[in-house]
């Protein structure tokens, strides 16, 4: 059996962590499927999802050492023109804050449950927002 649900965040902010662990637990209990795995995967290039530890300050720190590695203001060379959209580039650190943090994640579900440990958050991240974003959940298993 196969159990889909599509989120859509309304970030407010250019980086923003939205902590989404809720939304994955109730789903996965609402499926009815007691054994399987369950899938968080973002939509987009200049967003994540990332699994850590539901603190303010390691979000603080996760966000500060971002853009340390990856500066706002270095040479990328998206940043130039782009006929396809008509407009210049300008979201290079966007994408690759994104391909470091990942675009998806996967937990065991166990009798109806999400399988995490007690420290374990599942993040929605935007590093180009404020925008519309599509989040999709999915629950595989019987």
């Amino acid at each position: 059996m196969v159990k889909i649900k599509v989120m859509v965040l309304n970030t407010r902010k250019e980086f923003q962590m939205i902590k989404i662990t809720e939304d994955v637990r109730s789903f996965v209990e609402e499926s009815g499927i007691q054994n399987g795995l369950a899938a968080v995967i973002t939509a987009h290039t200049t967003t994540g999802i990332m699994v850590n530890e539901g603190l303010t300050c390691v979000e603080t720190d996760i966000e500060e050492t971002l853009e340390r590695l990856i500066p706002k203001d270095a040479p990328y060379a998206h940043a130039h023109f782009l006929p396809s959209y008509g407009a210049t580039g300008s979201n290079s650190p966007s994408h690759l804050k994104s391909m470091l943090s990942g675009n998806s994640c996967m937990f065991v579900v166990q009798d109806g449950k999400l399988v995490s440990g007690d420290a374990q958050d599942v993040y929605f991240t935007e590093f180009d927002g404020p925008k519309s974003r599509k989040v999709y959940i999915e629950i595989i298993g019987e």
